[in-house]
């Protein structure tokens, strides 16, 4: 394996999709966007999380954007994860098997969505998925959103089941939740969301796929590199960072009845460090530009440290 349990950790960035006026994907914009992931710093870029629209991509646009990462980080020598998630089992399954003729150093896979499956059924498909790209290391996405959330016992057996699986995409929890981490997944890299990145890796989470770094990426490795030297300032930080969430970035989703990805662009657009838009794939809705540039004046203001 490329990325062994012990490797895996750090802020790794999103890579979004520039939608343009007229709805599509402007592809010629994606590189710029992914020369400034590059310089940022950041331990590695993923495609195809909840910010990158994986659920609304066609099966054109899914393996031309693995080929132009793909191909973009090997030649930047930029560790890269390919999101092979879908609602069809069947086509995630399709997807992987495409995505590895690109040696990705590790794929990232949601559970099925439209029906919640078991537990034997979840780990039925993760095995399904390990049989069809056997050499590459497999990181289960499991979010608050999903249908089926595994507890961590669950996630052990799955471990156990799957060799393969490195890492998790969890939401984290309270003090007990990480002593059950501690304790039944020592050797799984499991990574927490970024506005919480401080207090989850100094209680065992290994880094985070952040949504701090859709805002700022080169200021979400300045708040690791500050956590691995100042730890009690970092945690000091966090506090403003949830504030900041909770206050200026929520809110967004009750007022204009916005997803996640959508706050997770708008973000990205607000913090201007490439020319992405707010706009999401047709038909959903995205942060009006005065939102947008309100939000960028608020995070300049109440977390400047994200910024040059």
């Amino acid at each position: 394996m490329s990325l062994l349990q012990k490797s895996l950790k750090g802020v790794w960035g999103a890579v979004l999709l520039p939608v343009g006026k007229g709805g599509a994907i402007e592809w010629s914009a994606l590189q710029e966007q992914l020369c400034a992931l590059r310089e940022s710093g950041l331990h590695g870029i993923y495609t195809n999380g909840t910010a990158g629209e994986f659920h609304n991509q066609i099966e054109e646009e899914f393996d031309r954007l693995t080929e132009i990462v793909s191909s973009f980080c090997r030649g930047a020598a930029l560790p890269f994860q390919i999101g092979v998630s879908h609602t069809n089992a069947r086509v995630a399954r399709e997807r992987l098997a495409r995505a590895a003729a690109f040696r990705p150093d590790a794929v990232q896979v949601t559970l099925p969505d439209w029906w919640a499956p078991t537990y034997e059924e979840a780990e039925r498909f993760v095995l399904g998925m390990a049989e069809a790209a056997p050499d590459l290391p497999l990181v289960l996405y499991n979010p608050p959103h999903a249908k089926r959330r595994l507890s961590l016992d669950q996630i052990a057996a799955l471990q156990a089941a799957v060799p393969t699986l490195v890492g998790a995409k969890l939401p984290g929890g309270d003090d007990a939740w990480y002593k059950t981490l501690r304790r039944t997944l020592m050797n799984l890299a499991v990574f927490i969301p970024g506005h919480f990145m401080a207090s989850g890796c100094l209680a065992g989470g290994r880094g985070s796929y952040s949504n701090v770094a859709c805002l700022s990426p080169a200021g979400a490795v300045r708040w690791w590199r500050q956590l691995r030297v100042e730890p009690d300032a970092a945690l000091l930080f966090e506090k403003r960072v949830v504030r900041f969430m909770q206050e200026r970035v929520l809110p967004l989703s009750a007022r204009y009845g916005l997803s996640n990805a959508a706050l997770d662009k708008a973000m990205a657009a607000a913090g201007g460090w490439c020319t992405i838009g707010p706009a999401l794939l047709w038909p959903y809705s995205s942060a009006p530009a005065e939102a947008v540039t309100a939000l960028g004046e608020a995070a300049r203001r109440d977390l400047p440290e994200l910024f040059p």
